[in-house]
């Protein structure tokens, strides 16, 4: 599973135009920093923002 993400990764980068290339280098290299527990903590308020869109619209 893990060979077919990274091979499909590499392709959509393949595609990409060079003017394109160094927002995503830069994305990378901050996920590269990100813990284990601040990828945690931030797929945990993506879960509540989208189970709790209509709640959070509300208030």
């Amino acid at each position: 599973m893990k060979k077919q993400i990274r091979t499909e990764i590499n392709q959509i980068i393949a595609k990409l135009p060079e003017n394109q290339l160094k927002p995503v280098l830069e994305y990378l290299r901050q996920l590269e920093k990100t813990t284990d527990e601040q990828l945690e903590t931030a797929t945990l308020v993506k879960k509540i923002f989208e189970e709790d869109a209509e709640l959070l619209k509300k208030l």
